[in-house]
This record gives structure tokens, sequence and C-alpha cells, in this order.
């Protein structure tokens, strides 16, 4: 009766691990696409910024030249109000002209005078005409200054409001690739998935018959007496013989992903909780987990999977399936597991 209660626990499937794995999984979609999301605001707010500096530099010319704008037709009002003067004298000077020459048509006594006075209007009416040409031509200068920055300011305006349109233009472009590169990923992520399911599918189909093998959330699960014998990593006959099944399910799996899915076989070797002795071939349970591990990447290998396609990777007794000491969590613990993932 114990016996069976014995078998019953060890045939049971503990799924814990594998929720763990794929809330780790979940984690670490979540955190590239975090990664992605702020690499994107990173290269937005940089060339953001850089426009920022550009509309700073336009606005500050078009103040100057507003500044001056304004400078000018202050000058510009002087000018005109000077010129109003002197053309009010010219128009006195000319009726006092007139009066005096009315004087002298007359025959008053006081011709010479008059004519002194008329000469002396006439000289006054000479230079205030001259002034007023000058007023004139300084009148005509200020006009086409002011015509001059108004084109400055127009064309400072529209390169403004060019800036400004690129500098929507880039963000919409940018938030556009962000959407599509999140869309890739995701697309990506699922074709991936689809082909670990049909990978693992295949697996179990090959592997249904061993119940040492087992399968922990998204991970295949050997133990390790399956491949090696104790303190070994060499694969024993019956280690060749289920990984000769692993290696042709990959391969024809690998046949049928594109290529520009990046997936990798991650291979971990796992120990218990047993210290080496340190006088053998391996120091200790570090050693001995990647040399599993790598003794397995090599096999496939040599059965015609790129190596480019491999990851080993050893964990000692760091990573443990089952807590406790007991004779069989830590026959569970030592193990090696295989995983279809991203790159």
């Amino acid at each position: 009766m114990a016996f069976a209660r014995s078998r019953r626990r060890e045939n049971r499937v503990d799924y814990w691990p594998g929720f763990v794995d794929a809330l780790s999984s979940l984690l670490l979609a979540v955190i590239f696409l975090l990664s992605v999301f702020v690499l994107a605001q990173f290269l937005l707010s940089q060339e953001i910024s850089g426009k920022d500096e550009v509309l700073n530099r336009l606005n500050s010319q078009i103040n100057e030249l507003t500044e001056l704008l304004a400078l000018e037709r202050g000058n510009k009002q002087d000018l005109q109000d000077s010129v109003a003067n002197l053309s009010a004298s010219l128009s006195d000077a000319e009726n006092e002209r007139s009066r005096l020459q009315q004087l002298l048509e007359s025959g008053s006594g006081a011709a010479d005078q008059a004519q002194t006075r008329i000469g002396a209007l006439a000289q006054q009416l000479d230079e205030e005409r001259q002034l007023s040409q000058r007023a004139q031509s300084q009148v005509e200068l200020l006009n086409q200054q002011i015509s001059a920055l108004r084109r400055q300011i127009a064309a400072l305006e529209d390169a403004l409001e060019a800036s400004e349109s690129r500098d929507r233009e880039s963000q919409t472009k940018i938030a556009d690739l962000g959407k599509r590169l999140n869309v890739a990923l995701a697309q990506r992520v699922q074709e991936l998935n689809r082909y670990r399911s049909d990978f693992f599918g295949r697996l179990r189909e090959i592997l249904s018959d061993r119940s040492d093998i087992r399968i922990v959330g998204d991970r295949f699960v050997f133990q390790s007496e399956v491949l090696f014998t104790s303190g070994s990593a060499d694969l024993n006959p019956t280690g060749l013989e289920e990984m000769k099944k692993v290696a042709d399910a990959l391969l024809q799996i690998a046949s049928e992903i594109p290529d520009d899915i990046a997936w990798v076989l991650r291979v971990d070797g796992h120990t218990d909780d047993i210290p080496l002795s340190g006088t053998g071939r391996y120091k200790d349970n570090w050693e001995l987990s990647q040399a599993r591990a790598l003794s397995v990447v090599k096999y496939f290998i040599s059965q015609g999977i790129p190596a480019t396609r491999l990851v080993a990777a050893g964990f000692g007794e760091f990573q443990p399936l089952e807590p406790g000491d007991s004779d069989e969590a830590r026959a569970k613990n030592r193990r090696i597991e295989l995983k279809l993932t991203e790159r």
C-alpha cells in the first residue's frame, strides 16, 4: 500500500514550476517590450530636443527682427514728423514771400527792405526744400528697410512653421514605428510559441513511454540517471538513444521555422546539493552541470543541429525543482532541461 502511494506521488505532475516559468517568460517579454519603448522614447526626446533648439533660435531671431522693425518704424515716424514740420515751414515761407512780393509791387517805401527779406526767405526756402528732399530720401530708405525686415520675418515664420510640421511628422513616424515594432515582436513571439508547441507535441509522442522524462512548464526534463552514470558527463547508451530522438524531432521542426525567427534550444544542466569530493574530474557541481549540458549540445551538433541554434548552461545545485534533502527530491533535482526559446 505504501509503495502504491509512493508511486502515485512520483507520477503526479507538479504544475507549480511550469507556472513560475510561464510567469518568468511573460515577465521577460514585458521587460523587453518596455526596453524597446524606453529606447524609442529616448530617441524621440533626443530628436525633439534638437528641434526645440532650432525653434528657440528661430523665435529669438524673430524677436530681434521685431524689435528692429519697431525701432525703424519709430525713426520713420520721426522723419515723417520732420517732413511735416518742414512742409509747414515751407508753406509759411511761401506765404511770407507772397506777402512781401505784394508789398514790393505796391511801391511801398520799404521796397529795399522787402527785397532783402525776400532774398533771405528764398534762401531759407531752398534750404528747407533740400532738407525736405533729404528727409523724403531717408523716409524712402526706411520704407525699403522695413519691407526687407518684413520679408525676413515672413521667411523666418515660414521656416518655423516648416520645422514644426517636420517635428509633428517625425513624432508621428516614431509613434507608428513603435506600434509596428510591437506588432512585429508580438507576431514573432506567437510564431515561436506555435513552433515550440509543435516541437513539444512531437517529443511527447516520441517519449511518452518513459516515466523518467517529464514536462515542467515549457521544458522537457530528463533525469540525469537516464543520460549519465553517477559523477560522469559522458552520455550513456540510453542517453544517446533518447537524445537521438530529440535531435531528429528538432531537425524536423527546425526546417519549418522561418529564418528570421531567432530561436535556440537551451540545454540546462542541474545537480543535487551533495558536494563533490573535489578530487575527481570535476571540482564542484558547477563544473559537473556545465559539462553535462555541453555534452548534450555537442551530441546535437554531431547530429546536424547548427551550433548557432544551441546554448549550454550549468546551474549546479542552485535551481532545484524539489525543496528538501530527501533522496526523492535530490533525484528530481539531478536533471537536464531542454527549452526551445528566443535568442
